[in-house]
């Protein structure tokens, strides 16, 4: 079997890496390695790859995992992906967009799924949320992406961090950062420094509320100008100020505070206070 490694193949197949899909593969074995570790693979499991790249990560997986199906946009990869790991009789190869994966169709009953991405810092945010929202019972998501986005995920309030994507995140699961990646691990080198991060899916959500989209639409509206009051913020709810007057009264929060300061259980109940009087 080919042990070539990402900058080798990169050079073996002339590959020029596409600026618009916003492609940086690794470089670093030590992190591939952590990423493997990290992710907690085991014979038992089936991985799915978003973004494997040249298959220089997919080659750590598919030695630590029962089997793994990789999901790759580019065309101009899938010929070295096919070639690079054609002796792995574990390996499966999807030519999409991950974003429009069926993933409910593709899983089916199969249990013990670990997802594992290494993905352009632009489709980070839409596809960690289209996974989340999808419910799929998956047992964790290693994925790497842009420090910032993985100080917005462990965020909490009263930081600037803090906004409606840590909330998002929060209400699904649980994380912990497995290690920082510099610049240096990646080809061609990213200008900002990179965090592997797990989520691990709760089994039951962080709060319970009487309706899921009120209680997003609350905290995007919250945060939709950070700066405003939540009395500002909100008056989209409900156009009878009285009504609102009593959903903060009956909440037991203050109307003039802001988004960032309320806890994921205060926008709950928030939101099912709103929900009582608007539905």
């Amino acid at each position: 079997m080919s042990s070539l490694n990402t900058t080798d193949i990169v050079k073996k197949y002339g590959f020029k890496f596409t600026k618009s899909l916003g492609q940086n593969f690794l470089v670093d074995r030590g992190v591939l390695q952590d990423i493997v570790l990290g992710s907690d693979i085991s014979l038992e499991d089936w991985v799915i790859e978003i973004g494997p790249g040249v298959g220089t990560l997919t080659r750590e997986l598919l030695s630590a995992a029962k089997r793994v199906t990789a999901i790759e946009l580019d065309n101009e990869l899938l010929p070295i992906l096919t070639e690079e790991l054609k002796d792995f009789d574990n390996f499966e190869l999807i030519h999409k967009d991950a974003l429009k994966v069926n993933f409910h169709e593709l899983i089916g009953e199969e249990q013990h799924v670990k997802v594992v991405a290494n993905l352009p810092y632009y489709v980070t945010t839409p596809v960690i949320s289209m996974l989340l929202k999808s419910e799929i019972k998956f047992d964790a998501i290693t994925i790497m992406i842009q420090k910032e986005v993985a100080e917005r995920i462990a965020a909490s309030p009263n930081t600037k961090e803090y906004g409606a994507f840590s909330l998002l995140t929060q209400y699904y699961c649980d994380s912990k950062i497995i290690r920082r990646v510099p610049p240096t691990a990646f080809v061609p080198k990213p200008k900002v420094d990179s965090i592997v991060i797990k989520l691990m899916p709760l089994q039951e959500k962080r709060v319970r509320v009487q309706d899921e989209g009120l209680f997003f639409k609350v905290i995007r509206e919250a945060f939709n100008m950070r700066r405003k009051t939540l009395w500002n913020a909100l008056k989209g709810l409900h156009e009878d100020s009285e009504v609102r007057r009593a959903a903060f009264e009956a909440a037991g929060i203050d109307s003039q505070r802001r988004g960032e300061t309320l806890s994921i259980e205060e926008f709950a109940l928030l939101s099912d206070s709103f929900y009582n009087r608007i539905k």
